[in-house]
């Protein structure tokens, strides 16, 4: 089948990452992506340009010349979406930006993904990965380094950016399907970040939420030299205890130290795979933690074809990630490899001279927000799944959050139900059920989170609610993915970084848990993505279907820069958490009062007065020649003048407190303090993508779980039977609390 973007032609400016990962997103779905690169080619030289690079057409253009200048103009003005990340202000230099082309082209999609935003102070300073990611917390110190910040190669602004670019396109292009018109999008890396901050960054009147004394779920020795881990978050968790004796070193309540000992030597009677399979067959969760090079031949990853073999006229035959965002009935494909450069010059040029120009868009709905008029009911539970309805309320929708009356307490609901409304329902029995399937009919998309075979038991499965409504949304999330020997298996957001290699490129010797929950929010938004998309085909079509993501997926994305297996591959990049940076003109460097990242390319040094004398040097030698000098001035010295000299720097910001209470974050309403019932004040993250038509709002802070129970049951005609329904034990209007 075609993909959902099909007839969607997206001009791809898009340099290093985020650009050229948003644009294959699209093109994984359809869109004809016509990737602009400059003489030489792009700008980063890496294999991963063989995943990012896919399905797109390649055509050279100098935009420092008149000719190729009018070229790209008349590109952009004959598409549907372009996508630059530019630093602000230099594609309106090149008669290229957002506000002429849209203009010109009032139904364009015009997405910038700059390191800090156009109204950023920070706007024209050289936003490396490095850079923003020692803007965002991402290098914060971690339990065993001290105070030292920890590198790593994870690139969380580039990821998320793309992301972001990715829904908020389909967004502009729903709301273009009633509107008629186009509208400008930026997505910063900076903001981008903080939707994988997400939860971490929550204060508390000003405090983040305190560590428990023994956390359960934890890497674990095993008798060979693999690690385990373990997640205690499940009903299966007693059982697990219990199975292995850990029960009586709990309630013989020993010390920390202790019962993390005791647990360590409990696991290091057997292999790690012997666990893994223990684990599973209890219906607990747990896995090998496995290097990235493992996942590339792991049976999970292959089966459920995240990772699939391609051709590549640079690579050859090569392992690469699959389709993050599954539809069934416009599947997105690997339908080309990367094209050689400027493949398609005499294609593109003669598809523009027979293009004609843009027709005035017809009058269409005054929209407020992409998802206006959308109705959503959210089953979801604890991270991925509610940031998929969030997202989706954010953009506008109408999002109706079911939880348990059974459930003690609704998990990072302050953070993941804000812009939501609340109910509480037994889905167990009849009569949950019938308001279910009331809530349904008036729905445009469901969304669940269960395990796999947990909805069809419950009667609420893709296939059963499809069979009354033919044309519903229906999104699915889960760890593994429908498809593969884990498909069944539950998990959390360890579990995807465990089984995909972030936690031993995090940890090295002893795997550890990246700073981000990043899988679980970013499956959540490549749900969104996927939702958005089937929106989009349903109003052509009428035709509903199945969406779904998974966190390992999303493990995979994150690891793009990386997870090419071909001939000559070589695992090296920095990793563990002794790592600083990638080499000694991009990484961490401590100055007399803390620490900053700089990022400099070939003989910039030479800009800087300070550092100038260094220029020569290389290596390790230049790396101690570095650390010395940058010890000697504070980092507002340092970070001054490296940005006078159009050298990349930033303060690292050492923890997220300093990160969420920063004056600028807050300016930027990147972090938001609101009164929440029983609470008072509570700090969260909010979105950061601008857009120019449809603005994505914030929302209401999250209501009381089940507080909005009369106004859910007043749309469906139910406004009488609350009291009854609550007597009954099939509604609950309190007693569940609030997670943080």
């Amino acid at each position: 089948m075609a993909g959902t973007l099909e007839g969607i032609r997206v001009i791809d400016f898009g340099q290093y990452m985020a650009g050229p990962m948003a644009a294959m997103l699209l093109g994984d779905h359809g869109a004809d992506v016509v990737r602009v690169d400059p003489p030489g080619g792009p700008r980063w030289d890496t294999p991963a340009n063989a995943t990012w690079n896919r399905n797109k057409r390649s055509i050279v253009l100098d935009l420092k010349t008149d000719a190729d200048r009018e070229t790209a103009r008349q590109l952009v003005a004959s598409a549907d979406v372009v996508i630059e990340n530019f630093r602000p202000g230099v594609m309106d230099r090149l008669g290229l930006g957002a506000e002429a082309m849209t203009a010109i082209n009032p139904r364009l999609v015009y997405c910038s993904l700059p390191g800090f935003g156009s109204d950023d102070p920070r706007s024209q300073v050289r936003a490396w990965e490095g850079v923003v990611g020692a803007a965002t917390g991402a290098y914060r110190a971690s339990h065993t380094t001290q105070g030292r910040p920890v590198y790593t190669v994870i690139p969380y602004g580039s990821a998320y950016a793309a992301f972001l670019c990715a829904v908020s396109v389909a967004m502009a292009l729903n709301a273009r399907a009633r509107s008629g018109l186009g509208q400008r999008v930026e997505m910063p890396l900076f903001d981008a970040t903080f939707s994988v901050v997400g939860a971490r960054g929550l204060l508390v009147d000003g405090k983040p939420e305190q560590e428990p004394a023994f956390n359960w779920s934890r890497q674990l020795p095993c008798k060979d030299a693999p690690w385990f881990m373990y997640v205690a978050n499940n009903k299966k968790f007693e059982a697990f205890i219990r199975s292995i004796g850990m029960d009586q070193w709990r309630e013989a309540k020993l010390p920390p130290q202790q019962l993390a000992q005791k647990f360590d030597e409990i696991m290091r009677t057997r292999t790690a795979k012997e666990w893994e399979d223990i684990v599973a067959q209890i219906g607990s969760e747990g896995v090998i933690c496995h290097t990235s090079a493992e996942w590339l031949q792991h049976p999970q990853a292959l089966q459920s074809q995240i990772i699939a073999e391609y051709d590549d006229p640079q690579l050859g035959r090569f392992r690469g990630p699959g389709i993050n965002t599954r539809l069934s009935v416009t599947p997105g494909s690997v339908r080309n490899p990367r094209p050689k450069l400027d493949a398609h010059r005499a294609q593109i040029l003669q598809d523009l001279r027979r293009s004609t120009p843009a027709a005035a868009p017809a009058a269409g709905e005054e929209l407020r927000a992409a998802m206006q008029g959308v109705k959503v009911v959210d089953l979801c539970i604890v991270l991925a799944g509610p940031t998929c309805g969030r997202t989706l309320a954010e953009f506008g929708a109408d999002v109706i959050k079911i939880d348990s009356p059974h459930t003690r307490t609704v998990l990072r609901h302050n953070d993941i139900n804000r812009a939501k409304r609340s109910i509480l329902i037994d889905l167990k029995t009849k009569e949950g059920l019938e308001i279910f399937w009331k809530l349904v009919e008036q729905a445009d998309v469901v969304l669940q989170n269960f395990r796999g075979g947990v909805a069809e038991k419950l009667g609420i499965g893709y296939e059963q609610v499809r069979a009354r409504r033919p044309d519903i949304v229906y999104g699915s999330m889960n760890t593994f993915g429908h498809i593969g020997p884990y498909a069944m298996r539950p998990g959390h957001e360890q579990i995807g970084q465990a089984v995909s290699g972030m936690q031993v490129r995090y940890g090295s010797a002893k795997p550890a848990t990246a700073p981000f929950a990043a899988n679980d929010y970013g499956t959540g938004l490549m749900a969104c993505y996927g939702v958005a998309l089937a929106l989009l085909h349903r109003r052509r079509t009428g035709q509903g279907q199945f969406v779904d993501s998974a966190l390992a997926y999303t493990a995979t994305m994150l690891q793009s820069a990386l997870l090419q297996g071909h001939e000559g591959k070589q695992w090296n990049e920095p990793h563990g958490q002794e790592a600083l940076g990638s080499g000694p003109l991009d990484r961490l460097y401590q100055a007399n009062d803390g620490w900053l990242f700089l990022a400099a390319r070939g003989d910039e040094l030479t800009q800087c007065p300070a550092l100038a004398d260094l220029a020569g040097r290389r290596g390790a030698d230049l790396e101690r020649a570095l650390e010395e000098r940058l010890r000697t001035r504070t980092v507002a010295a340092w970070v001054e003048a490296l940005t006078q000299a159009g050298i990349g720097a930033h303060r690292v910001a050492p923890d997220l407190v300093d990160l969420m209470t920063d004056p600028l974050v807050q300016a930027r309403g990147l972090a938001i303090t609101r009164d929440h019932e029983g609470f008072g004040p509570i700090t969260t993250t909010a979105p950061g993508v601008r857009m120019s038509r449809t603005p994505v709002t914030v929302g209401r802070p999250a209501p009381r779980p089940g507080s909005d129970a009369a106004s859910v049951l007043a749309e469906i005609g139910m406004a009488g039977e609350l009291g009854r329904l609550v007597r009954e034990g099939v509604i609950a209007v309190d007693g569940v609390k609030a997670g943080c």
